[in-house]
C-alpha cells in the first residue's frame, strides 16, 4: 500500500519554511504522496473545528512544494467544484502537472459550508449532476486537442487548451464523498476515491465495495479503481490509528486487507499540531516526530 502524508496547511505551523521542510523530509523518508485540503471562508458564527479558521490555498501549496521535491506525488483532497469553473480549474491543475514532472493528484468534493457556498456565489443544488459534467469538462480540456461541451451547468465553445498536463490522459481524479451514490458514482467516473476527514475507517469495506461495485457498473476493472483514505491519528475517543507506532502500522496494515490502495497521515486535524493557538515550535517538533517513527522506509 502507498503511504503518504499531508503537508503543514493549517494553523501555526503552516509557514513556509516549515512546508518545504515536511515536503523534503517526506520526499527523503520514502513517502509516496503529499497532500493539502481546500478551507476557503468561514463565517464569524459558524461552528467549525479550530483547525478550519486558517487554511493555506491547497493548489498554491502544492506548487511550493512541487518547487522543494523531485519525485513525490502531490494530492489536493479535495477541492470544492461548486466554488470554481472547471476550465479554470483545469487551467491551474494542468500547468502544475506540468510544472511538477506529472506529479499531480485532483481530488474534488461538493462542498458542504454554507458559509463558503454564500461566499462563492455558488449553488448547494443538483450536486451530482453537476459533478458529472464537472468531471466531463475536464477531461476534454485535458484529453482532447479540440474541446467542446455543452452541458446544463457547463458549456464550452470549441476550441484549446494548452499545455496539455504532463501525464498522458490528463491528471487522475479521486471523488469525495461518503453516501452511496456518491461512492458508487466515484467508481463510475473518476479514478478513485479520497475518504473525508471524519470518515470511519473501520467499517471501509463497505465503502469500497460500492466504489467497486460503481465501476463494475460502469464496464471499467474495479481493481483499477484508486481507494484513498485520510488517515487522521490520535483522535480522541477512538483506539484505531491510535497508541503505538506498532499498533498504529498494525492498522494501516489492516486497511489494505480491506481494499485500501493509499492511505496518508493528515496532521492537520490534529489540534495539538494544527491548532490555531498551538506553539509551532512544538507542533513541528510533534510531527516530524510522527513522519520519522512512521515513514515507509521503516527509519526512526
Amino acid at each position: 500500500m502507498l503511504i503518504g502524508f499531508g503537508l503543514p496547511v493549517s494553523g501555526t505551523w503552516a509557514t513556509p519554511e516549515r512546508l518545504g521542510r515536511f515536503a523534503r523530509a517526506a520526499e527523503h523518508q520514502a513517502y509516496d504522496s503529499l497532500w493539502t485540503f481546500q478551507r476557503l471562508f468561514v463565517g464569524v458564527d459558524q461552528a467549525v473545528d479550530p483547525v478550519y479558521r486558517s487554511v493555506l490555498d491547497p493548489l498554491v501549496a502544492l506548487g511550493f512544494a512541487a518547487a522543494c521535491t523531485e519525485t513525490v506525488r502531490l494530492g489536493v483532497a479535495v477541492v470544492n467544484l461548486p466554488f470554481v469553473s472547471p476550465a479554470y480549474l483545469a487551467k491551474q491543475v494542468g500547468s502544475l502537472d506540468v510544472l511538477s514532472g506529472g506529479r499531480v493528484d485532483l481530488g474534488l468534493g461538493t462542498g458542504w459550508s454554507e458559509a463558503e457556498f454564500a461566499a462563492t456565489g455558488a449553488s448547494g443544488e443538483r450536486r451530482a449532476a453537476r459533478t458529472r459534467e464537472f468531471v466531463a469538462v475536464l477531461r476534454t480540456l485535458w484529453r482532447d486537442e479540440v474541446s467542446e461541451f455543452d452541458g446544463e451547468f457547463y458549456t464550452l465553445p470549441r476550441g484549446r487548451m494548452d499545455p496539455k498536463p504532463a501525464r498522458e490522459g490528463g491528471v487522475p481524479i479521486l471523488l469525495g464523498g461518503s453516501v452511496p451514490a456518491a461512492l458508487s458514482r466515484a467508481g463510475e467516473i473518476a479514478d478513485g476515491w479520497v475518504s473525508r476527514s471524519a470518515h470511519d475507517l473501520t467499517q471501509i469495506a463497505k465503502d469500497v465495495a460500492l466504489v467497486r461495485a460503481g465501476a463494475e457498473k460502469a464496464g471499467r476493472d474495479p481493481d483499477e479503481v484508486r481507494i484513498v483514505c485520510r488517515a487522521v491519528l490520535f483522535r480522541p475517543g477512538r483506539d484505531f490509528l491510535a497508541g503505538s507506532w506498532e499498533k498504529i502500522r498494525e492498522d494501516v496494515a489492516w486497511l489494505g486487507t480491506q481494499g485500501v490502495t493509499e492511505i496518508f497521515y493528515d496532521l492537520n486535524f490534529d489540534p495539538t499540531i494544527a491548532g490555531p493557538d498551538v506553539d509551532a515550535a512544538a507542533a513541528e517538533d510533534r510531527a516530524l516526530d510522527i513522519l520519522h517513527n512512521l515513514t515507509p522506509r521503516g527509519l526512526s
